[in-house]
């Protein structure tokens, strides 16, 4: 079964150009992913690789062009790499014939700045190797670093110990998607819309990654279609612990959900579970800021194209305008593409970035918090707009407390 890259821990492989990076990945994954070439820049787009990393589980490495890159192709080549430190859990500095200046810097601090755990590898040590005052440099400041010869396997364990040894906690103690709301034996009833933008056959990801999250954890789970939510509750003998519902079958669930059981979406779950739950809480409140003629970005992680009544292109564009009773302008942006300047738009609402590993939304968090622009997902925003907000917020008390505290 495929691994979803949400799963997967991101390794960014960063370094000059001609530095051995996609010789090193070569190396990691025993396979030839990357060209490898005496040429300078011959990775242009990053090369993306998961594989598994025992005993750690599934990675991704990203090999990345080289950031002394020049010319107007080698400025879009570097833009394609800082994309990258948006993603990156465990940053890999390649240095070739032990250089370190102020290239290996910028990357250094670009991962610092972001609280991302640093592998410094000393490539083709065969045929140089770092000064004693590099690496006491990198001894007291706590930096880890390898010494390595891609080409003869030389290191190359090594630093797979200390990939091991650097992965974030966060990634190996992650929390559950719903398990914790859910206790072992207990009931959850997920109620899944077939989606038509589902492949046929298939659920979409956050069902299959909350099912499997309630399997795990020895919880039942009944999953119905919405208008077969009133029969699943008369069959069972006791009253399931949480109800799931796509945001699109809110009203309707939301309706036929007795008041004493609690309520949430799958697109909620995951602004706890890809984000920070509380603090979209409050992005979603500066709904009642908008005013007619705001400007509000859709970001969503799939680059699909959408189709009919696509919930991010026609339904959250007609809720909100009904909601604040003028027209707004919406703008749309797909895949891992971000505008550096956010300051023309009044709210960001995000997908619940289910394809993506958490790092990603979370430096998007962070890009909208430095500009001021508040920023909340699909979910709260259908729930807000809707008028349920408080009842779907019930089984997280911090996030409802939030919105208790600033309403």
């Amino acid at each position: 079964m495929k691994v979803s890259k949400s799963f997967r821990l991101h390794i960014g492989i960063f370094g000059r150009r001609n530095a051995g990076k996609s010789s090193i990945l070569n190396a990691l994954t025993s396979q030839d992913v990357s060209i490898v070439s005496e040429i300078a820049g011959t990775t242009t787009d990053p090369v993306e690789k998961p594989m598994e990393l025992l005993p750690l589980g599934p990675v991704l490495f990203i090999d990345t062009a080289g950031v002394d890159d020049s010319g107007t192709l080698g400025e879009k080549r570097i833009q394609k790499t800082m994309q990258v430190f948006d993603r990156t859990d465990l940053g890999l500095i390649v240095s070739g014939y032990a250089e370190w200046g102020e290239f290996e810097e910028v990357i250094l601090k670009e991962l610092k700045d972001r609280e991302v755990p640093v592998i410094v590898v000393f490539n083709k040590s065969d045929l140089s190797l770092p000064s004693n005052c590099l690496r006491k440099s990198f001894t007291g400041e706590n930096i880890p670093f390898v010494e390595t010869s891609a080409l003869w396997g030389k290191g190359i364990q090594e630093l797979r110990q200390a990939i091991l040894k650097q992965a974030p906690d966060d990634f190996i103690n992650r929390p559950g998607i719903v398990s914790d709301l859910v206790g072992p034996g207990e009931a959850a009833i997920l109620v899944v819309p077939i989606d038509k933008e589902a492949p046929k056959g298939r659920l979409i990801l956050p069902q299959v990654q909350t099912i499997r999250d309630l399997l795990d954890n020895d919880s039942f789970c009944m999953v119905v279609k919405e208008r077969e939510l009133r029969e699943a509750f008369s069959r069972l003998n006791k009253p399931p612990k949480l109800v799931v519902t796509d945001s699109q079958a809110f009203l309707k669930v939301a309706a036929d959900t007795p008041p004493g059981i609690p309520l949430t979406s799958f697109s909620i779950l995951f602004a706890r579970y890809q984000g920070d739950l509380p603090e979209m809480v409050k992005g979603a409140m500066a709904i009642d800021k908008l005013k007619t003629g705001d400007k509000v970005m859709i970001a969503e992680a799939c680059s699909h194209h959408p189709i009919g009544e696509d919930i991010g292109t026609v339904k959250i564009p007609r809720w909100l305008t009904q909601y604040v009773g003028g027209k707004l302008e919406f703008v749309h942006h797909r895949g891992h593409d971000f505008p550096e300047n956010l300051s023309e738009f009044k709210l960001i609402i995000h997908c619940g970035a289910c394809m993506w590993n958490r790092r990603e939304m979370l430096s998007r968090m962070m890009k909208a918090r430095m500009a001021g622009v508040p920023l909340t997902n699909y979910g709260l925003t259908i729930a807000y707009s809707l008028g349920i907000f408080e009842r779907a917020l019930q089984p997280f008390p911090a996030a409802l407390e939030v919105f208790k505290t600033n309403k």
